[in-house]
């Protein structure tokens, strides 16, 4: 399973206190045994419609979501009995209505969570019966919201990943989603605005006054009248949400299983949004009643869970801490925000041609200006994680702890670093010509850059800056704040300065007292302590002297203390107490001053991280012969390769052509067991999304379609987790296909049938194949049925491939060998009974191979006898192929007007080899070209 974020435990279903698994980033806590919510509690627009949400379905987001071009899945679910009862376990939550707040936070009943702990909540208490007053539901107009939303947000290196579910409550649909946001949450806000929502659910961690999350504050600002409810963090629970969605999706629907079963965030978000309206209707859905789907982000393509696992777009599928993947090898990027950018634009290729083309224009950029390349790598790789700097400026402690106080001040020393760095990187980056770069550098003009570092120097010393080492930055912290601001602090400083110096003073001393070789160290957990590398032989009695104290060993490393050190250390403590005290109060006071500035940051963040992963693509370039790819309407790839076998290889991977287009949009291709066939197909998809996210790929000349969605049936394994053998784990994904396919897709097929009788294989593969042939999707088909190879004799935009295989002859046995040479060439194998050869080889009894033979040749005679070709059929085959390269002559050619004419000639003498009696067709004479 895919799951790059987060790892968990295994769950247990069925505790009456939920200990099931949920989601690290997402910090999910468990409770239990709380006081169930009284249905007084709920808004007054959601009580006004429960009456009537069962039978209307005629709500205005149910029509919006119908309409939807993206289509939802089918898949065969794992039928489940609804065993429990979901209104057994309790429920808390609070309720408000945005419009009616206290400082931008809503005002909303404490849970008992929040009650409990007073620290954690800045709500005002409201009485259940004076807070909302229940209107009738026939006062509620028909077009009104009707519409609950749930949002979830990850955490940590996951942050910005955002998870929602939506339900109409006059319509039994659930919608999730879950896609890569910055830090301007603009897909967000746009996903509610076209949601409309009646309520907003979000965790009660997320909006606490004083600690609330920068998503929450966007929200509520956007959203004033729109009413907004706190649920506790455990009930966002993404074992739960997909044990629902196995629950209550209707079977026609039941595909979704497999694009969300690894989109932890969107699972989590609809086990709180479904435990949420289960509560304030008093009732449970029954089981396989809903409609669920998802809907990825706009503007990028969809790669469902199982196709990136099986392209190992983030996790190698054979070592996970190994990183032969995608994300391993164009990952140069040097800041996590660079990172984490890469991995969502893998995850989620961009499919607007105008975008990918000004991502490449920067790359070559780059690639042919060396200056600008260096440049700009040496200053992005002195920035920290501005967006988790980000995050923690903005967040006010709602305790004034020795923590709080040192973590501000470390921020303002790592913000002061960051902005220093602004311009540098104008400077690497004032040549620059393409577009995109020049935006870049625009965004850097800002001058509320120049305002925030201006104040923070009127403060802050000019030498505090970051610096590796937690002593080097302790010491940092300690003289951040410039003197003769404040007198106290001063004299604090002094003194701490002194005890520092006196702790270096006693070693000295006991260094010469004991003649031993005694160095000052420090660590963050014990402070100052003595180290000391000697052989252990060469001590007075093999022993150290008693004084010292906490001794440990390593080798011959000695690190131990003394009682004396110990109070001096103490002392130490007590007067950084009060420098981080006085410092924090000033550091307060300066970002009060600066906080109206500090938005810019975020331009600044994106503008960083997108450089970050734009010199990663150049620098990956720079290790292999990359090229840039162009977008037509033709897959076209001459000698590319496999970019991860690449990698791994000691010699560069045996190159193949690609060509594919809407006349000839299916290959089916053949070839004995380790030929190659799996590995061109993930090459293909690979080279696919490389393109599509703005980096070079690896090939000598490539052009590419757009593809919407990427689809891939690859793996063969048994999934144990959903009691599925391989062939109905085959069935499942290709059901997911063949309900989400559409003329943009490019589909990735790999020995489909295999898991039952060769009868039902070939039938199976056979009506799936004319099912794809019907659309306009590029469709790459690996079989061992060399049947399905004679249905080009009916569809001519098929064409049959093959890799290649040598005979070898083994002296010493006597024996043929196959060698194998990884090329792929027209037409389909000639290695028919290669399974055969395969066991001969093997310690099968002759007599048993003779058989098999003769039985196996008498099965194909059949075969080919009701599959031959006709003279008309030919005809019909040339005249197509020679239609579909006129078309596509006349839509890409860049040819001059001679060119033309000579390809024109060569297309008329392809034709007439084809089909030498075929009658000419009007219009291509030579006069006439």
């Amino acid at each position: 399973m895919l799951r790059p974020d987060i790892s968990a435990n295994s769950p247990s279903a069925h505790a009456a206190s939920s200990s099931s698994t949920e989601p690290r980033s997402q910090g999910l806590r468990r409770s239990s045994g709380l006081q169930e919510t009284p249905r007084s509690r709920l808004s007054a627009k959601a009580s006004a419609l429960l009456s009537g949400a069962a039978g209307d379905t005629s709500g205005a987001a149910g029509d919006r979501s119908s309409s939807s071009s993206l289509t939802p899945g089918l898949y065969l679910g794992n039928k489940r009995s609804y065993a429990e009862n979901i209104l057994t376990s309790n429920f808390n939550f609070g309720t408000s209505s945005s419009s009616a707040r206290d400082n931008n936070y809503p005002q909303t009943l404490k849970t008992p969570l929040s009650a409990g702990n007073p620290q954690r909540s800045g709500y005002k208490s409201w009485t259940p019966q004076m807070g909302y007053s229940a209107t009738s539901s026939s006062a509620v107009s028909a077009h009104s919201p009707s519409v609950i939303v749930a949002v979830v947000e990850g955490r940590g290196l996951a942050r910005g990943e955002i998870g929602m579910a939506s339900i109409d409550l006059k319509s039994p649909q659930i919608i999730l989603s879950q896609f890569a946001d910055n830090t301007t949450y603009a897909k967000v806000i746009t996903k509610l605005k076209i949601l409309s929502p009646l309520e907003i659910i979000m965790s009660n961690t997320a909006c606490v006054v004083g600690n609330s999350t920068k998503l929450f504050t966007l929200i509520t600002e956007n959203f004033k009248n729109v009413n907004f409810t706190t649920v506790q963090r455990k009930y966002f629970n993404e074992t739960k949400g997909l044990e629902y969605i196995e629950q209550l999706c209707i079977a026609e629907f039941s595909t979704v299983l497999m694009e969300v079963q690894s989109k932890y965030y969107c699972l989590a978000a609809v086990a709180a949004l479904l435990k949420y309206v289960e509560f304030i209707q008093n009732s449970v859905y029954a089981p396989k009643s809903l409609k669920i789907s998802f809907q990825g982000s706009e503007k990028t393509a969809m790669i469902d869970s199982a196709s990136a696992q099986n392209l190992e777009l983030l996790i190698n599928n054979q070592d996970c801490r190994n990183n032969h993947t995608l994300f391993g090898v164009l990952n140069y990027t040097k800041t996590p925000g660079g990172s984490r950018r890469l991995r969502s634009n893998i995850l989620e290729p961009l499919v607007d041609i105008e975008t990918i083309n000004m991502r490449l224009d920067c790359v070559q950029e780059l690639l042919q200006d060396e200056e600008l390349f260096f440049g700009l790598q040496s200053v992005i790789s002195r920035f920290l994680d501005t967006e988790q700097l980000l995050s923690v400026l903005v967040q006010i402690p709602k305790q004034d702890t020795v923590n709080a106080a040192e973590s501000k001040i470390t921020n303002l020393i790592y913000l002061k670093h960051t902005l220093e760095l602004v311009d540098p990187l104008k400077i690497a980056m004032k040549n620059c010509n393409t577009p995109l770069l020049r935006a870049y550098y625009g965004s850097l003009e800002d001058k509320r850059f120049g305002i925030i570092l201006e104040k923070i120097k009127t403060v802050i010393n000019d030498d505090a800056r970051y610096m590796k080492g937690c002593l080097n930055m302790r010491t940092q912290k300690c003289y951040a704040v410039r003197s003769n601001i404040n007198e106290f602090l001063d004299i604090a400083r002094r003194t701490y300065t002194e005890i520092v110096d006196d702790i270096a003073g006693m070693i000295s001393q006991l260094a010469e007292k004991y003649s031993l070789p005694l160095r000052t160290s420090f660590s963050s957990a014990r402070g100052f302590f003595i180290q000391m590398t000697i052989d252990c032989t060469a001590l007075p009695n093999d022993q150290l002297p008693s004084e010292f104290i906490k001794i440990s060993k390593v080798k011959n490393s000695y690190s131990f203390t003394s009682a004396d050190l110990i109070k001096m250390n103490e002392r130490c403590q007590e007067s950084l107490r009060e420098i981080y005290h006085m410092t924090y109060i000033i550091v307060c006071k300066l970002l009060s001053e600066i906080y109206e500035h500090i938005h810019c940051l975020y331009k600044l963040s994106d503008t960083v991280s997108m450089l970050d992963m734009l010199l990663s693509f150049a620098h990956a370039c720079t290790l292999s012969d990359y090229v840039r790819p162009e977008f037509t309407d033709t897959l076209a790839i001459k000698q590319g390769w496999h970019p991860i076998l690449e990698r791994i290889s000691v010699e560069k991977p045996v190159a193949n052509n690609t060509y594919i287009t809407e006349g000839s949009n299916f290959l089916i291709i053949t070839g004995p067991n380790m030929s190659g066939k799996s590995t061109y197909l993930k090459q293909i998809a690979l080279c696919q999304i490389m393109a599509q996210i703005g980096s070079y790929v690896p090939a000598e000349y490539s052009s590419f379609r757009i593809a919407e969605q990427i689809f891939t049936r690859i793996s063969t394994d048994d999934d144990i987790e959903t009691n599925s053998s391989t062939f109905m784990k085959e069935m499942k994904e290709i059901a997911y296909i063949l309900h989400n396919v559409n003329d943009k897709s490019l589909i990735l097929i790999d020995e489909l049938g295999r898991g039952t009788s060769t009868e039902e294989g070939i039938g199976i593969c056979y009506a799936v194949c004319e099912y794809l042939l019907s659309l306009k999707a590029f469709t790459l088909f690996a079989t061992h049925f060399l049947e399905l190879c004679h249905i080009d004799v009916l569809y001519p935009n098929v064409e049959n491939m093959h890799f290649e295989v040598q005979h070898v002859k083994n002296t010493s046995r006597n024996k043929e060998a196959i060698l194998y040479t990884y090329k792929l060439s027209k037409g389909f194998t000639e290695e028919k009974n290669y399974g055969l050869k395969a066991a001969e080889v093997s310690s099968l009894p002759p007599s048993i191979v003779l058989d098999a033979k003769e039985i196996t040749t008498q099965i194909t005679r059949q075969i080919l006898e009701s599959q031959r070709s006709t003279p008309e059929k030919e005809r019909q085959r040339a005249v197509y192929h020679l239609a579909t390269r006129l078309v596509q002559t006349a839509r890409n050619s860049r040819l001059d007007p001679d060119s033309l004419r000579t390809y024109l000639r060569n297309l008329k003498k392809k034709y007439e080899a084809d089909f030498p009696k075929a009658e000419q067709v009007s219009g291509m004479t030579e006069e006439e070209e």
